[in-house]
């Protein structure tokens, strides 16, 4: 007689799991005797089918733009091969947007993943944690000289990105918002910025030296210097107004004054 091998509880659980994305249940007896009985497949169903839904409600721009049924059949491909890290769906879909890129069916869209990604941006603002946004009354009493050297700190849930294939954010936010403007799109590069400065998130569309410059300040270097990276992107920048303007979008939540030696 030979010994039955011990299995964990996570192995167990891992070939379950694997089991219900329709991979062989070899590795385990006790899952394999549970796959061969037809209520499994009702149940492998089911789970799929809320996987389908929560990607859904999850990238509702991307579905609102390609119909329910293209989509639904493109998460089925996803979903059977991702399964979701934690027990919440809320946040399933991390690499969606990376799964449209390789996606063929998707080639002729070549904004998708960049709208994807947007969806998955707002879902993150939103689960983020929660923080008050930095105002202009910061900045009124400090010295200018120490100004260049403070560091700016993005909110928690400030997510940005910029989108060299097109119009992203304008196609994104017509099929995210009620009653969004119709009329013709400019086809041109776009940023943009979400966040959540207060209860509900809020975007707005950023240029290509604003996310420059929240670059540089989300790796810490001061404000001068990511004035300088802003600068780069476009020499033209009207600084003051950009600052100003990502202020009142509730990009930051912290600014911190150079150290005694630093200054």
């Amino acid at each position: 007689m030979h010994a039955r091998a011990t299995v964990t509880l996570a192995q167990f659980q891992d070939a379950f799991s694997r089991a219900l994305s329709g991979e062989p249940a070899q590795a385990d007896a006790a899952v394999a005797t549970l796959v061969a009985q037809p209520a499994f497949a009702v149940y492998r169903n089911t789970v799929a089918k809320g996987c389908i839904d929560a990607l859904q409600a999850n990238f509702p721009a991307v579905a609102r733009l390609v119909g329910e049924e293209w989509f639904r059949a493109a998460a089925a491909i996803y979903v059977a091969n991702e399964r979701p890290a934690e027990p919440s769906l809320l946040a399933y879909g991390e690499s969606f947007p990376r799964f449209l890129r390789a996606f063929p069916p998707a080639a002729e869209l070549p904004y998708l993943p960049g709208v994807a990604r947007l969806d998955r941006l707002w879902t993150e603002a939103h689960v983020a944690a929660d923080a008050s946004a930095l105002e202009h009354s910061a900045f009124a009493s400090l010295d200018p000289e120490l100004l260049g050297g403070a560091v700016l700190h993005p909110h928690p849930a400030a997510r940005w990105a910029w989108f060299d294939e097109g119009p992203v954010f304008t196609i994104w936010r017509r099929n995210r918002e009620e009653g969004a403007d119709e009329g013709d799109i400019d086809w041109r590069a776009e940023g943009a910025l979400i966040t959540r400065p207060e209860e509900a998130v809020r975007w707005t569309s950023v240029d290509a030296a604003g996310c420059r410059f929240l670059d540089a300040c989300a790796q810490g270097q001061p404000i001068a210097q990511a004035l300088e990276a802003a600068l780069g992107a476009d020499p033209d920048a009207n600084l003051v107004r950009l600052v100003s303007g990502l202020l009142a979008a509730g990009a930051f939540a912290q600014l911190t004054l150079p150290s005694r030696n630093e200054r």
